[in-house]
C-alpha cells in the first residue's frame, strides 16, 4: 500500500458522512475520464481564494471559476444574478442535469460558497471534493496546466430555494428568539479587535459580532489534512456550543464564503433541519446605520 493509498484509507474511515453530496478524492480519481470528457453530465470545477493557483496546475478535466468575477454579480453588491451565473454555467459545458463537483483552496471556503450557490439557484446535483486543492496536490494525485475546452450549452435557473439564504431583515428580526447565530470568524474578528483578516480589504466599519451569536471558528469543521472531521465530532462540536440540530441556524462570516463551510457541515453533512447562510455577513452588518453589534468574548 502507497502512503497515498493508506492516507486515503484512513481519512475515509474517518470521515464517516451519510450523505453523498461529499465524495473523496479517490472517488473523483476514478471518474477523471468522464470529468475530461466533453460530455455535459460531469463537470469538476475549482474555486480558489487564490485564483492564480489553477493555473499552476489543477485536476484534469477541471473548469476553473474566479469568484471575483465569475460568481459575484456585475451590477450590483450580490452573488450572480440568474442570468449571469446561465451565462457562466453555460459557457462552462454544465447544464441543468450536470453532476457538478466543487474543490478549492483554503479547505474548500469558495468550492461549499459555491456549492452553496448552486444550491440556492435549485441546481439539483451538486457536490464536494473532500479535502479540497491542497488534499489532492499533497497526495500526489494527478494535475495538468492544460485548459479544457467544452461545447457551451444551454442553461437554466428554473427556481429559488430562499431556506439556504439568510438578508439583514431576518437577521435583525431572529435577534433575541430561538434562532442561533454561528459566527465562523476568528476570536479577534468575533470579540471586534479586527474587522477583517490580514490582508483584506473589504471590511466595516464596526467590529463584532451579531447580539447573541455564538463563536465557532470555521476551521474547526476539518482536520490537520483539510478534510472534514467524522460526523461524530462534528455533532459534539456544535452540541457543545449549544447549536441544536431542531434550531433554526444561521451561519455568517465577513463576506459569506467561511461562513459557507459551515453551513455545508450543519444542512448538508450532518441534517440540521434549518439552515441558511447570511452571506452579506459582517461587510453588510458592521457598516448598516442602527444594526445592533456586541463586542467582546
Amino acid at each position: 500500500m502507497t502512503p497515498r493509498d493508506a492516507a486515503e484509507r484512513a481519512t475515509t474511515e474517518a470521515s464517516d458522512h451519510p450523505t453523498d453530496v461529499l465524495v473523496s478524492p479517490e472517488w473523483v480519481e476514478a471518474r477523471l475520464d468522464q470529468f475530461e470528457a466533453d460530455d455535459p453530465a460531469y463537470r469538476l470545477v475549482e474555486v480558489d481564494v487564490n485564483s492564480d493557483f489553477y493555473d499552476d496546475g489543477h485536476a484534469p478535466g477541471a473548469v476553473g471559476f474566479e469568484w471575483r468575477t465569475d460568481l459575484r454579480s456585475a451590477t450590483s453588491r450580490d452573488i450572480v444574478s440568474p442570468a449571469e451565473l446561465e451565462r457562466v454555467l453555460g459557457e462552462a459545458g454544465i447544464g441543468p442535469d450536470t453532476t457538478v463537483v466543487a474543490y478549492g483552496d483554503n479547505a474548500n471556503w469558495f468550492a461549499t460558497h459555491f456549492y452553496w450557490m448552486l444550491r440556492y439557484y435549485g441546481h439539483p446535483d451538486v457536490r464536494v471534493m473532500d479535502g479540497g486543492r491542497e488534499y489532492w496536490l499533497e497526495h500526489d494525485y494527478p494535475t495538468v496546466r492544460e485548459v479544457p475546452d467544452f461545447d457551451p450549452v444551454d442553461y437554466a435557473v428554473q427556481d429559488r430555494v430562499e431556506s439556504v439564504r439568510a438578508y439583514r431583515d431576518e437577521v435583525r428580526e431572529a435577534i433575541g428568539t430561538e434562532t442561533a447565530f454561528v459566527d465562523v470568524r476568528s476570536t479577534p474578528e468575533f470579540v471586534g479587535t479586527l474587522t477583517s483578516p490580514p490582508g483584506d480589504r473589504e471590511s466595516a466599519q464596526r467590529g463584532g459580532h451579531i447580539p447573541g451569536a455564538t463563536n465557532v471558528f470555521w476551521a474547526d469543521n476539518v482536520g490537520p489534512d483539510r478534510r472534514f472531521r467524522s460526523a461524530e465530532a462534528l455533532r459534539e462540536l456544535y452540541t457543545d456550543h449549544g447549536v441544536e440540530p431542531d434550531q433554526r441556524v444561521v451561519t455568517y462570516c465577513r463576506i459569506g464564503e467561511r461562513s459557507a463551510v459551515t453551513w455545508f457541515v450543519l444542512q448538508e453533512l450532518l441534517g440540521y433541519e434549518d439552515v441558511a447562510n447570511y452571506d452579506g455577513s459582517w461587510v453588510e452588518w458592521g457598516n448598516m446605520i442602527r444594526a445592533p453589534i456586541e463586542t467582546g468574548p
